[in-house]
């Protein structure tokens, strides 16, 4: 996972790229194995290489020797060979690099190319010929992306808000699926469920096979690989894929041996919790090297404000759920392993969530999957991205592959149904049987922070109430006017935030709004049950210790 910054529009070029340097030295923890500049009298790009594809020759930027572009991006196209067939064009490649063809695809198609991308990215391509550059995100804002502005009219563009902030006037977050030309946003990503109920009614085997493509594919890497496994249905059934295939080499057609044979698994909790449980019990049989990760209360509490720090945001759910993921990533660095598969993004393509099972009609639960996936890049994408880069490890989300939601988004809504007592995710469920041990297969839904141990989010609250008086919470609307905390914990992380990122266009990325068990603010009108409820948490949710149906 790397890191990139772009200056446009600057007016004084070695002063710029002095700033643009400090920039990029705010973010190098994303990409800790090489740094890389270009700079003109118009623009400054600089890179922080993660090495994951083409380790030997792929540092950026990337040029075009012919058309003299260059381009910096953080990202992984899954399906490059075959873009490379597309071209009409004879192209002088000069690396292995899976993002290098995003140059001629850009010189012969325009930003038209967009669309046949299946992968994650944010980059910025410059033509210091003409001086146009093009900014895009991928399809999900799976890959973090920042824009601002300053007073001068310079554009900034970087990979976390952290680098930049204190000098825009103006910044937001890069908005999810658009491209940015000619000082316009504009939205390349257009899939039919965005707008229309799906019909299709689910198919099983192609179900199935939709994922296993996507896992498959994803397994493109030159670098020691593992997986996460929350002891949960979706990271779980990702791990067992994944490790169908870690014997033989992507990159090679599976026709070689995998460089890196044996496959690594990690979960994280506190001693006991009921993940770590479920966890072992999937790696034993699915056969991974497994590694479990135990920490205390204290060491999560005392990385709060580090975690903060990385992931830019002061949203409850999000940091009680990053904080073990972050401690965890360390262990996972410290193994040399460089990317990990993890299960975000099923949750809201098959409304996994228990409030789901309040969901009043199809049209409502596929309309707030809509809502879920659209909302990703500020919650759990965030999360896994942000958690993971602080250390320098690359996270990949095969629920979230391009291909896959175009599969798994167009079934029927009905299909995805919390009825008659069936499961949430019941049509994943019963497509991946006998892949992975049913006590596991058909275990509920725990949100990741209440599963690596219930004390976890008791002793945040607790460390909030002795932090945080009653007055400062009755206060909290004259000291953050801006979306003001409802809760003493809310209250703690915003503090923590404010010193952090002390600006009001900061806090403004930052997604704020009623939420029981991770439910947008429209669903959370779908039930009185959530009336007198200020916490996230799954627990808060009454189906969450029923038994639930299996067949």
């Amino acid at each position: 996972m790397c890191g990139i910054i772009g200056l446009f529009n600057i007016n004084n070029e070695k002063a710029m790229r002095t700033e643009a340097l400090k920039m990029a030295g705010k973010i190098r923890h994303r990409g800790p194995d090489w740094s890389g500049s270009f700079s003109d009298d118009y623009c400054v790009l600089m890179h922080e290489r993660l090495s994951i594809v083409d380790v030997e020759h792929g540092a950026q930027p990337l040029f075009d020797k012919k058309t003299q572009r260059v381009l910096a991006v953080n990202g992984e196209i899954y399906n490059h060979k075959e873009l490379e067939q597309t071209l009409t064009q004879k192209h002088d490649f000069q690396t292995k690099s899976d993002c290098e063809v995003l140059l001629y695809l850009f010189d012969e198609f325009g930003s038209d190319f967009l669309n046949d991308l299946d992968g994650i990215f944010g980059f910025s391509l410059y033509d210091p010929n003409t001086q146009d550059y093009l900014v895009a995100r991928d399809h999900m804002g799976i890959i973090p992306l920042y824009i601002g502005w300053d007073k001068n009219g310079v554009t900034y563009v970087a990979s976390e808000m952290k680098s930049i902030e204190s000098y825009c006037e103006k910044l937001q977050e890069f908005p999810p699926g658009q491209y940015y030309q000619n000082g316009e946003f504009t939205k390349w990503y257009h899939p039919h469920w965005e707008t229309e109920i799906p019909k299709e009614t689910v198919s099983l085997p192609k179900l199935r096979q939709a994922l296993e493509d996507s896992v498959h594919k994803q397994l493109m890497c030159d670098v020691p690989y593992g997986v996460l496994i929350s002891g949960g249905l979706d990271s779980s059934v990702i791990a067992a894929i994944a490790a169908q295939y870690s014997k033989k080499r992507v990159e090679s057609g599976d026709a070689e041996e995998a460089w890196w044979p044996r496959l690594h698994s990690f979960a994280i909790g506190l001693e006991g919790s009921p993940d770590l449980k479920a966890a072992k019990i999937v790696a034993d049989a699915i056969g991974t090297v497994h590694h479990e990760c135990k920490y205390t209360i204290q060491e999560g509490l005392d990385a709060l404000p580090d975690v903060i720090y990385h992931l830019e945001t002061y949203d409850v759910t999000t940091i009680r759920a990053a904080t073990p993921m972050y401690l965890m990533a360390r262990k996972i660095k410290s193994m040399g392993i460089k990317m990990v598969l993890s299960g975000e993004g099923a949750d809201e393509v098959f409304g996994g969530y228990l409030y789901f099972h309040m969901a009043p009609n199809k049209k409502e639960l596929h309309h707030e999957t809509v809502r879920k996936l659209r909302k990703l890049s500020k919650y759990d994408c965030l999360r896994a991205n942000k958690s993971m880069a602080a250390w320098g490890i690359e996270a990949r989300v095969p629920f979230l592959g391009k291909e896959f939601l175009e599969y798994a988004m167009n079934i029927d809504p009905a299909d995805k149904m919390c009825s008659d007592g069936k499961a949430e995710k019941y049509v994943l469920r019963k497509a991946f049987e006998g892949l992975i041990p049913d006590e596991v297969l058909w275990r509920q839904k725990e949100q990741f922070s209440d599963g690596v141990g219930y004390n976890w989010i008791d002793s945040l609250k607790d460390n909030a109430e002795e932090k945080v008086s009653d007055d400062d919470l009755a206060n909290a609307h004259r000291k953050f006017p801006i979306q003001p905390p409802s809760t003493k914990e809310g209250y703690y992380y915003r503090e923590i935030f404010a010193e952090l990122f002390p600006s009001n266009e900061a806090a403004l990325t930052v997604e704020a709004g009623p939420s029981i068990a991770c439910s947008s603010p429209v669903a959370f009108r779908w039930s009185k049950e959530f009336e007198e409820m200020d916490d996230p948490s799954g627990r808060a949710v009454a189906v969450h210790s029923k038994a639930i149906k299996g067949v």
